[in-house]
């Protein structure tokens, strides 16, 4: 077994190294999308997917790539990926998809989501999260994950003048499906995607 000497996080650490990362990289993948003209930004995550994600499979199956990417990157990397694909696969081919086939504000939303609802729900999930509801996921952690989606859709829309007679609606409509897309497993598909 590869990598025993490297302490590799598990799904139930805070992991402040990881979280941060993901913070950093999607605020990044939404600047670029949002002051850069849309074909720049489809191109720029093109590539991105192109460099990423052949790496990632290439790192399943070659022990040598493995060991040697999981050696120098050990900070972002779980216990759950050392034989599996990174979760940044899944987050770099749903922010794909959502570029190149959502509404400008579609992408916006889901980029907001995904960089701070995600991680903050995952921290609160496993500092404060006693009441469990869906396997490992906690009520206080799908909580969080409402509320944070709630307040960046609110914010949202109140700066866009998007659906001006409904922001209140659509800002709890939207906590509630970033809650569920947090909570509710579909298969065996990270929850970044």
């Amino acid at each position: 077994m590869i990598m025993q000497a490297v302490e590799l996080k598990k799904r139930s650490d805070v992991h402040w190294a990881r979280k941060i990362w993901h913070m950093v990289g999607v605020s990044t993948i939404l600047l670029l999308f949002v002051f850069l003209p849309e074909q720049w930004s489809k191109i720029l995550i093109t590539v991105g997917w192109l460099l990423f994600v052949p790496f990632d499979l290439i790192r399943q199956n070659k022990e040598s790539v493995n060991k040697f990417t999981l050696g120098i990157f050990s900070f972002f990397f779980r216990q759950s990926e050392l034989h599996k694909l990174a979760g940044t696969t899944y987050l770099l081919s749903g922010v794909a998809l959502v570029v190149y086939f959502a509404p400008r504000p579609i992408v916006i939303l889901t980029l907001l989501f995904l960089a701070f609802a995600d991680p903050l729900a995952s921290y609160f999930g496993i500092r404060y999260g006693k009441d469990k509801i869906l396997g490992d996921k906690s009520l206080q952690g799908t909580l969080a994950a409402f509320g944070i989606c709630f307040l960046l859709s609110l914010f949202f829309l109140l700066s866009t003048g998007i659906l001006n007679q409904r922001i209140i609606l659509v800002s709890i409509l939207s906590g509630i499906i970033g809650a569920l897309a947090e909570l509710i497993p579909i298969a065996k598909l990270d929850d970044n995607f």
